[in-house]
């Protein structure tokens, strides 16, 4: 599933954002998922993976408390469970 991050942008030059932030830090974490999914015994890349659930657990608390519609866009575009 490819989603365009440009679409989660507020201007050109975003990366800031608090849904530009959830946007690419899914897309990572399903690329680190697809990794360690063929290499089961990559604990830093695993570490790895579990910070960015973190980080990405934080912006989403902070976009649902801002902006409910585009939390609920990146929930359903990431197929996140909300």
């Amino acid at each position: 599933m490819e989603v365009n991050l440009t679409d989660y942008r507020l201007h050109n030059e975003d990366t800031g954002s608090a849904s530009y932030q959830c946007a690419s830090l899914s897309s990572r974490i399903r690329d680190l998922t697809d990794h360690l999914k063929q290499h089961p015994k990559d604990f830093s890349s695993k570490r790895g993976l579990l910070r960015l659930v973190a980080r990405r657990k934080k912006f989403l608390a902070s976009l649902k408390k801002s902006n409910e519609q585009k939390y609920q866009l990146i929930v359903e575009n990431f197929a996140l469970r909300g």
